[in-house]
């Protein structure tokens, strides 16, 4: 049987509410040149990548400018500090959860495709910081989720194999790079499933599938 020995949690959808203020910062960087990404795209195409990634596919299928890339990518990063700065608080389902899992003797981390300062702000203004053995970004690694690199470098720097690493996500992508880095994983719908009885038992449940 493979013991748990740390758990992973994606950020944004997971333990930051903070999908939406990704969604509309962006739009809000990309109207001011006459683009949008509509809110059935969003959903099913892109929604949990990275900014970088988001605008090479404008381009490629909507013929935003190449040259537009740096400045909407800054524009996008402003917005999102402010939403940030206003609407990230903590949440106490989720620091009674990494207080008790971290007790446990469980490491944690926080392994997301927002960029790294985005990922650390947020971290401070939830009060997660202190439990998190490891905090990766996108910027952390060669390719972001859904490639597996940034789940393989998590278990590295957690010092345990990634079939001992669980998992917690809720993006389609970052479920094929927990997969695909050979890691259990929890799906969550929302940032409201993240509690402890049910890490908990997915911890138990990966466990006896191990065995």
């Amino acid at each position: 049987m493979t013991k748990i020995k740390a758990v992973v949690f994606d950020m944004d959808g997971v333990l930051i509410d903070a999908k939406e203020w990704h969604y509309h910062a962006l739009n809000r960087a990309l109207e001011l040149f006459g683009y949008s990404i509509s809110r059935a795209d969003h959903v099913t195409t892109f929604d949990g990548l990275p900014t970088a990634r988001k605008l090479k596919m404008l381009t490629a299928e909507r013929g935003l400018p190449a040259g537009l890339h740096n400045f909407v990518n800054e524009l996008k990063q402003l917005y999102t500090v402010e939403q940030i700065h206003l609407h990230c608080r903590p949440i106490f389902a989720h620091e009674y959860a990494l207080s008790k899992l971290r007790a446990s003797g469980l490491r944690l981390a926080v392994a997301s495709n927002s960029i790294r300062p985005t990922v650390e702000l947020m971290m401070a203004k939830s009060n997660l910081a202190s439990y998190l053995d490891v905090v990766l970004s996108n910027q952390d690694v060669r390719l972001p989720k859904p490639s597996p690199d940034i789940y393989l470098r998590a278990a590295e720097l957690l010092g345990h194999p990634p079939e001992s690493c669980l998992v917690v996500e809720d993006n389609p992508n970052g479920i094929r790079a927990a997969e695909a880095a050979g890691c259990p994983v929890l799906v969550v719908q929302s940032v409201t499933d993240v509690e402890l009885s049910r890490i908990e038992r997915a911890i138990d449940r990966a466990e006896r599938e191990s065995a």
